[in-house]
């Protein structure tokens, strides 16, 4: 004879034997949720509606070396010391005008024309000229801000100390690029085809 709470032999307890069940059940019910794999990628389209882009400002630099950028302020360019750890080529200052300016340089009220939609693809510097390749997204956008777009790229390149000019190319060719009185202008640009604000 056996105890009340005592199992007898070869019979597994009810609890246990319920329990059971119920984990059987569960793993039948996640294997049925499974995603199968496919033979080939498969192009996900995004849902309808705005996107709007979402930017950090680029954390406060430190460096021991001091470099000249310009972003904007009240539709005007505006000089800004930078600390930096080493030397920044040409390209590298473009990518930190596309960042934009940091927080504390927000709070300031500066902004940058340029955006990651610009699309300078490269620069290279030839004697003391800058030559900076343009593709579409900035090559006669029409957009108000152009001129300044522009001006951040001359006003920041002429500031190192082995360039003086800037030119814009667009498939190989100069591109007319607006200055700060209207005009167009397919030949070489500096500092002073843009007022600047210190």
């Amino acid at each position: 004879m056996t105890g009340t709470g005592t199992p007898r032999p070869g019979r597994r307890p009810r609890r246990a034997g319920h329990r059971w069940a119920v984990l059987a059940a569960a793993l039948a019910l996640l294997a049925g949720c499974g995603v199968s794999a496919e033979d080939r990628p498969r192009v996900i389209e995004p849902p309808g509606g705005p996107h709007p882009m979402v930017t950090t400002p680029p954390a406060e630099p430190t460096g021991q070396l001091t470099e000249t950028l310009c972003f904007v302020r009240d539709e005007r360019l505006v000089r800004v010391d930078r600390r930096v750890p080493s030397p920044s080529t040409p390209d590298t200052q473009i990518r930190y005008l596309v960042e934009g300016p940091t927080a504390g340089d927000r709070d300031a009220g500066l902004a940058t024309a340029l955006t990651g939609a610009s699309r300078i693809t490269g620069v290279r510097i030839t004697g003391r000229e800058a030559l900076v390749d343009v593709a579409d997204g900035l090559a006669g956008t029409g957009r108000t801000d152009e001129m300044l777009a522009f001006g951040q790229v001359v006003c920041t390149l002429t500031a190192r100390p082995d360039v003086d000019l800037v030119s814009f190319l667009h498939d190989s060719r100069r591109l007319g690029v607006p200055r700060a009185d209207g005009s167009l202008s397919t030949g070489p640009l500096t500092v002073s085809d843009y007022p600047v604000a210190r």
